[in-house]
């Protein structure tokens, strides 16, 4: 679910960290200084409206003058065009400028997450990674957009306002300023309060809705329990409370729309009318009053605004916070293809030297103590034990997903910290039990082994997998779309693609995560076969649930509580008296 970015307060050292962020707009800050002259000219325009319209007053109520009525309102009509052309302008700038400027945020966002090691990845959900490259590049997308041109243009127009209106009547700016702008505040801080029962109400409506969508996507265990009406009255209970809410909130909105009407007509009004006192006193002229009407209105309704730019400043620069805090974590040493230094062939030859690990998000717990073995090149061996025993921390750290606490690990005698990243995932493959496949198509899924491979190299991968019989009975064959995460392939179909995945990749050593557990026994036995064909002149890891499968192993690793406790092949360990190999194969094989 995609999260509401934070709120942040407008400091100084949050605007410092924004300005960061103006990285990705440096190649276009001219077009942008452009944009920002054009605001400058409309607004400035906008102010001489006023001027030029009490003017038009004064020349129509002092003597019928026709050239002059016409001089001035051809001047406002010149006004009118030169403003709406520099606000096409500006905008058209503006626009032209962020996207760029948040597309390559984008991109640059995107980079750094997926480069990132796999500690981040842990601490962190995908619905708020998601929501930094999708919400939070959306707030700043308004902030640049609108929210910076608006904030802009409307402290022009209340500086300017008042500049022109102090030199149009110093005594009614005065009384003005005495009273439009705090009616004006109030009406903010008012108007904030009742959106609070708004946003409440909007809340217990996506609490009633999310109730909908678990209850319809839980359709069967909702039926299966007879729990129609206990979902009902939930339902009921949610939304009663959201129409009380907004009942109360009516109250209270009823109460600000009087108060605005009150209030800021009611300030209008005496603005007139102390205008309308100095008028007949000679003190200024009918058409001076005009323009300060005006000018007036525009000062109130600028400063009404500042509350809403200032809560959309907030947002974005919350949402700037969050972008750099991913921006700030260390990225993993990886090297871009082509650049990828050249390493003599990898043999396979695999060695855990006393290496120790806790995950960095659990520092109290010690997954591996002291764990060494050596792995022959060619050998296939099979990692067992209990749940919790460290399997899968022993393939993540052969993959450098973490660096060991203590120890090292050393393929073909050389230090694992000394290889480049990439190079040393390069020499890599893995078959998990649990296949991920990309929304995309099967070729594209075949080919994530080996991007630059050709359409022969894909067709051999496929049928080395035992795949090619199942895809070209497909109408679209390779082309065929597989839906999100392979929903549209069976599991042992999901399986030899993510063999076929592996073959094309040509590794020099293998991770299987016993990949036929979950699969019937036609799908086992394929799956199976294609394994069989991977696996020669290979160094293979197996990670088995299921011990009926690392029977002919090299090497069986049998883990329990983060340590190595047996090693041996399955005859070996089946000799031992009170092995715990041998007690789980007998358990397996006793049900």
């Amino acid at each position: 679910m995609e999260q509401t970015p934070k709120k942040a307060r407008i400091t100084f050292a949050g605007i410092r960290n924004a300005f960061r962020l103006y990285q990705y707009a440096r190649p276009y800050r001219w077009q942008f200084a452009l944009g920002l002259l054009m605001l400058l000219l409309s607004s400035a325009a906008s102010l001489a409206f006023p001027k030029l319209l009490g003017d038009l007053v004064d020349v129509a109520h002092q003597t019928i003058n026709l050239p002059e009525v016409n001089r001035i309102g051809l001047i406002l009509a010149a006004v009118l065009i030169v403003q709406s052309v520099f606000s096409y302008l500006r905008i058209r700038i503006f626009v032209s400028v962020t996207e760029k400027t948040l597309a390559a945020l984008r991109q640059a966002t995107y980079d750094h997450i997926i480069r990132l090691p796999m500690k981040f990845f842990a601490e962190r959900r995908v619905g708020d990674l998601n929501s930094r490259i999708s919400a939070d590049i959306s707030q700043l997308q308004d902030m640049f957009t609108t929210t910076l041109a608006e904030f802009l243009r409307q402290m022009i127009v209340i500086v300017g306002g008042i500049v022109l209106l102090v030199l149009t009547s110093a005594k009614l700016t005065l009384f003005m300023l005495a009273i439009v702008p705090v009616v004006c505040i109030a009406a903010v801080f008012f108007g904030r309060f009742v959106r609070k029962f708004s946003k409440q109400v909007q809340g217990q409506v996506a609490e009633s809705n999310t109730i909908v969508e678990e209850t319809l996507q839980g359709i069967f265990n909702v039926k299966a329990f007879a729990n129609e009406y206990f979902e009902m009255g939930r339902y009921k209970k949610k939304t009663d409370e959201a129409a009380r809410t907004g009942m109360k909130a009516s109250v209270y909105q009823a109460a600000f729309v009087s108060f605005i009407i009150l209030g800021l007509f009611g300030a209008m009004v005496a603005v007139i009318w102390k205008g309308a006192l100095l008028v007949a006193a000679g003190a200024i002229g009918t058409g001076q009053l005009f323009s300060f009407v005006l000018y007036s209105g525009f000062i109130g309704g600028s400063i009404s605004g500042l509350a809403e730019v200032y809560t959309r400043i907030q947002r974005a620069v919350g949402a700037s916070e969050n972008l750099l805090e991913i921006h700030d974590e260390a990225v993993e040493p990886l090297t871009a293809p082509g650049n990828t230094p050249a390493y003599p062939p990898v043999a396979g030859d695999i060695r855990f030297e006393n290496i120790s690990f806790r995950y960095p998000s659990r520092k109290d717990m010690a997954v591996l103590h002291d764990v060494s073995f050596h792995i022959q090149p060619g050998w296939q061996v099979a990692v067992v034990g209990p749940s919790g025993a460290g399997k899968s921390t022993i393939v993540s750290l052969l993959l450098r997903f973490y660096a060991p606490d203590e120890g090292r690990i050393l393929l073909d005698g050389k230090d694992a910290a000394g290889f480049d990243l990439t190079a040393w995932r390069n020499q890599m493959a893995v078959v998990p039990q649990d296949v991920f496949l990309f929304g995309g198509t099967i070729r594209e899924n075949i080919a994530y082994g080996n991007p630059s491979a050709g359409e022969a190299a894909i067709t051999d991968a496929a049928k080395q997998a035992n795949a090619w019989e199942f895809i070209r009975q497909f109408p679209e064959g390779l082309d065929t779309v597989v839906g999100e995460r392979g929903v549209q392939l069976s599991g042992g179909q999901r399986q030899r693609i993510a063999i076929a995945r592996a073959v094309l990749r040509d590794p020099r050593i293998l991770i299987l995560d016993e990949a036929t557990s979950a699969l019937d026994s036609e799908s086992e036995r394929l799956v199976q076969d294609a394994l069989d064909k991977l696996l020669p002149g290979r160094t293979s890891i197996v990670i088995a649930h299921r011990l009926s499968t690392v029977r002919r192993a090299d090497l069986i690793l049998v883990l329990d509580k983060g340590r190595v406790v047996e090693a041996g092949t399955h005859e070996e360990l089946m000799q031992k008296e009170e092995g715990l190999y041998k007690g789980l194969s007998e358990l397996q094989f006793s049900v």
